[in-house]
């Protein structure tokens, strides 16, 4: 199921209708900023995800070669 041009256009005009063309402009501002703040945040989590599991690795590889240190 896709929106067609006819769609598109009528929910246009009642967003027109509702907000007025003057407020439209501020709206787009507002859901431009909300969608940068949003990648923003994404962007952080998925780094400190990746610094975490990193961190995790390098200890699973400490206590690896300390077991193997021990059983030597």
């Amino acid at each position: 199921m896709s929106i067609g041009f006819t769609e598109i256009f009528l929910i246009l005009v009642v967003i027109l209708l509702l907000f007025g063309s003057k407020r439209i402009p501020e709206l787009a501002k507002a859901m431009g900023r909300a969608a940068y703040e949003f990648k923003n945040a994404k962007e952080t989590l998925k780094r400190e995800a990746q610094e975490l599991t990193n961190e995790a690795q390098k200890a699973a590889e400490a206590e690896a070669q300390k077991d193997d240190a021990v059983r030597q």
